[in-house]
């Protein structure tokens, strides 16, 4: 459980007509963006929601702005802007509060950050993220992906219905990715569910084709029906009670956390990654991290922030330098130096309206909103990953939801059943792929 003490660090005069507070949140999905002083952040409609999409443990006060790690002020007197950032980024993320009273806000935080100025909200961020001095992400690559049209009921035969429709309808598409559903379940990652034939099979096929085999896991999450899960229980990460931690509820049950710390539990994920790597798979897509990071018992005694680290390092070992690492659902801050490209907002969606104005949750507005406050993270943290573009007529707004990942100049992925696409959709496909620099 996160529950330092605050203390106080700063009060600085505002105009509360015109100032403006930049909330970074704990994850991709968290929402993050700028408020004015009068509005009402977003913050969990329900407890699941809370595990699964924000900060665990964490919460906020009514009336209190909060930022995990990063928290920025534009004072709106004409003054510069303020952020209080993490000292240690990637080994401890404070909470950072701002109330403002009297015409004046107050900050506070749980734990060491460092003051920056500068002349506005995003300027500011992306001075604190220059002073990282990463190198730059290599180009991303362009993608097609299953799970926009597909879901978790996409099928071999569906792929290979779009790797045709590829070359038919003349898309610069570099890889081919295959989302959630080809695994018999969370954590039996090399067990085919009865979908597909052969994990191999298909990469061959891709590869044939001339594009790139990519995959989707969600490496530290455990299906409590899975084999893993009956075989290994001593790989999973407990309470402080003996129970087993919990990662949120999905698919009709709650989820388990693998443990990286422990020697089995990190021979299977390197098993896991060097088959797929063998297979002939070099774009991966890694989802559901924030699971990796949740307080717990461990077989070593290290935080949650250290043991994900440490599981993505064996992922990154086990998959090689050259293949490309999408992190998604990932805790921000300590993801820095681990990811090619990263998702820096909640799902997209044929709809525009997350469910119970949630914007952790899938939809147009949610993403655009998050998506459009990290785009100082983008050519400096990583690429940004603003999610896939979906261009079929049943689409809500599609058109400006292509305008918004257009802007961003981020990765680009069609998540479309291609042959759905009218000639609207297939130009607007063709041409924001064609406009990357591959």
């Amino acid at each position: 459980m996160h529950d330092h003490p605050f203390t106080a660090l700063d009060a600085v005069p505002v105009n509360p007509r015109t100032a403006r507070v930049h909330e970074e949140g704990w994850q991709s999905w968290s929402p993050s963006g700028a408020y004015s002083l009068g509005a009402r952040p977003y913050r969990p409609a329900n407890a699941n929601w809370a595990t699964v999409c924000y900060r665990p443990g964490v919460g906020v006060p009514a009336g209190v702005f909060q930022g995990e790690g990063l928290l920025a002020l534009d004072p709106g007197d004409g003054s510069p802007a303020r952020l209080w950032a993490a000292v240690d980024p990637t080994g401890s993320v404070p909470s950072i509060r701002l109330s403002v009273r009297g015409g004046v806000a107050e900050i506070a935080a749980d734990g060491p950050v460092k003051e920056w100025t500068g002349s506005g909200i995003q300027s500011v961020l992306g001075d604190w993220a220059d002073s990282l001095a990463l190198p730059s992400p290599r180009p991303a690559p362009t993608v097609w992906c299953s799970w926009y049209e597909y879901f978790t009921t996409a099928t071999e035969d569906d792929i290979h219905e779009n790797l045709r429709a590829m070359d038919t309808l003349d898309l610069p598409i570099d890889v081919v990715q295959i989302d959630d559903g080809h695994q018999k379940a969370l954590g039996d990652w090399l067990t085919l569910s009865g979908r597909f034939r052969s994990r191999a099979g298909i990469a061959d096929t891709i590869r044939a084709r001339g594009r790139r085999a990519g995959i989707w896991t969600a490496p530290f999450l455990v299906d409590p029906a899975s084999d893993l899960a009956a075989e290994h229980p001593e790989w999973l990460v407990r309470d402080p009670a003996g129970g087993f931690a919990h990662a949120g509820r999905d698919r009709g049950h709650d989820l388990r956390v693998l443990d990286p710390t422990h020697p089995g539990a990190a021979a299977r994920l390197t098993e896991v990654y060097r088959t797929l790597r063998t297979e002939g798979y070099d774009y991966f897509k890694t989802d559901f991290l924030y699971a990796g990071a949740l307080d717990g018992v461990r077989h070593k005694e290290v935080d949650g922030i250290e043991a994900y680290r440490a599981g993505i390092a064996l992922i990154r070992e086990a998959i090689g330098p050259d293949a490309y690492l999408l992190g998604c659902g990932a805790p921000i801050l300590p993801s820095i130096g681990l990811f090619d490209a990263m998702r820096v907002s909640p799902d997209t969606a044929p709809h525009r309206r997350p469910e119970a104005d949630d914007h952790s949750q899938p939809g147009q507005d949610s993403a655009e909103f998050t998506g459009f406050a990290r785009q100082w993270q983008h050519g400096r943290l990583w690429t940004n990953d603003p999610d896939c573009l979906l261009a079929r007529p049943a689409v809500e707004t599609r058109e400006r939801w292509a305008a918004h990942v257009e802007a961003t100049g981020g990765l680009m992925a069609s998540s479309d059943r291609l042959l759905s696409l009218d000639q609207w959709g297939v130009a607007t496909t063709r041409r924001l792929l064609t406009g990357v620099e591959r």
